[in-house]
């Protein structure tokens, strides 16, 4: 039984709204483990004062210099002791999960079995990085449980400045819209870096992504620092009879406002049949008896979406490969930055294939091994020194689909901003 609950009357108000809180999952693991009975008394604390009461130190495993994160409570008692001594220690370790983060029902068990004993009981899948975040574990338990974990085949994951833990979206195991091999590449990549996760030597982290379409299920051209993204550089396929299909259940208002008018470079339109233009870059298929969709492929900016609501009937091209970009990042020093285009297409079907990926992939933590400052990102390097200069250092030619603009941010919120425009025209004018 464990000890006695501490008041939480803020963590309690979190409980009241529709959706399921974590604070009834920590209550739940609370039953059983005091150091979750204390970790919500130090979380209760910080949503009291405002104010984090973690801090960092050096705890890792015998071989590794990364993959786990250190985390000791600052909040002493008058003499100097942790207010919450079972929470005084809540050190989480990185694992690094499958490509395409496949599981069995029994690993998963496994996984949870093992943090039962040694660590809280509190699993995340997965972090931002993409790691398995097993959080909470004191430093006695952090090299038990590791070798647990490691005898069950995982590994540690990425931690301080070297290349992380990367992240692969499940492709071409169920998704039909997948373009190339996304777990084989992952892994390839993963095995030939793996001791620059292992043992921390860049001058900050380093994180590969990989999707299998532009859906990009990933989000590696705004959280990656090397983007691998499946792409096909022919012609749109089409499937007449599924697109007759999707015209008999939606009709035309369907088809003309949710794919048409929602093409972004205007590549599609709706044509009688008899003047479907006949170039080879064009793609046309019959919706009905008379009428045919007209895709100009030379336009298609490779967004998607008229695919994503045509399935089947509209399918990524033939002439599959990827498109690599460099220098993606969440908000650091210089703000949020989507990856700049280097390779605009490559193939993926060979191990000769992925042997120049990972060739480019070394060039390019080479480079910013040597170049970037300390805690600056690989985008903020290429921000700094110009791409001019990082192409060069890669040996890659300038092409124009290169651009770094114009690019949208997909964390900017556009709700209020007509009122704050409406706003600061009526100041304008009080003040004139």
């Amino acid at each position: 039984m464990a000890k006695q609950p501490h008041p939480t009357p803020m963590l309690d108000t979190l409980e009241s709204g529709p959706w399921p809180s974590f604070v009834t999952g920590l209550k739940r693991l609370a039953e059983d483990k005091d150091m979750v009975v204390d970790l919500l008394g130090q979380l209760e604390t910080s949503y009291r004062t405002r104010k984090g009461y973690w801090k960092g130190g050096t705890v890792g495993v015998i071989g590794y210099g990364g993959g786990v994160i250190p985390r000791f409570t600052e909040l002493k008692d008058e003499h100097g002791q942790p207010m919450y001594k079972d929470a005084a220690e809540f050190h989480t370790l990185r694992v690094m999960p499958p490509a395409g983060m496949h599981y069995t029902t029994e690993l998963l068990r496994k996984f949870c079995d093992v943090w039962e004993r040694h660590g809280s009981g509190l699993i995340a899948l997965h972090g931002q990085s993409g790691d398995i975040m097993l959080q909470g574990c004191t430093t006695e338990n952090v090299q038990k449980a590791f070798d647990e974990i490691n005898e069950m085949g995982f590994d540690l994951g990425g931690a301080g400045p070297a290349v992380r833990t990367s992240m692969s979206c499940v492709g071409a195991a169920r998704c039909e819209q997948s373009c190339f091999d996304e777990a084989r590449a992952h892994r390839a990549v993963i095995n030939t870096f793996l001791d620059d996760i292992h043992r921390p030597s860049l001058p900050y982290k380093f994180k590969f992504k990989f999707s299998g379409c532009p859906n990009d299920c990933m989000n590696s051209i705004q959280r990656s620092d090397m983007a691998i993204i499946g792409t096909w550089r022919d012609n749109i396929r089409t499937d007449e009879a599924l697109v007759r299909k999707y015209f008999a259940a939606h009709g035309m208002n369907d088809l003309v406002n949710d794919v048409v008018a929602r093409c972004p470079t205007k590549a599609i339109q709706v044509k009688d049949a008899d003047q479907v233009r006949t170039e080879p870059s064009i793609s046309a298929v019959r919706f009905n008896d008379t009428q045919a969709l007209e895709i100009d492929n030379r336009d298609c900016v490779r967004c998607m979406h008229c695919i994503n609501v045509i399935t089947g009937g509209l399918a990524p091209g033939a002439d599959k490969g990827v498109t690599v970009l460099v220098g993606g990042k969440r908000t650091l020093k210089i703000g949020d930055l989507m990856g700049t285009v280097v390779v605009p297409f490559m193939k993926l079907d060979t191990d000769e294939d992925l042997g120049k990926l990972i060739e480019l992939a070394q060039k390019v933590i080479d480079f910013f091994a040597e170049n970037a400052l300390e805690h600056e990102r690989t985008g903020e390097m290429i921000e700094r020194i110009g791409l001019a200069t990082f192409l060069e250092a890669l040996e890659i030619d300038a092409d124009a689909a290169m651009v770094a603009c114009p690019r949208t941010n997909p964390y900017v919120r556009l709700d209020g901003w007509d009122d704050e425009v409406a706003r600061i025209a009526a100041k304008k004018q009080q003040n004139a």
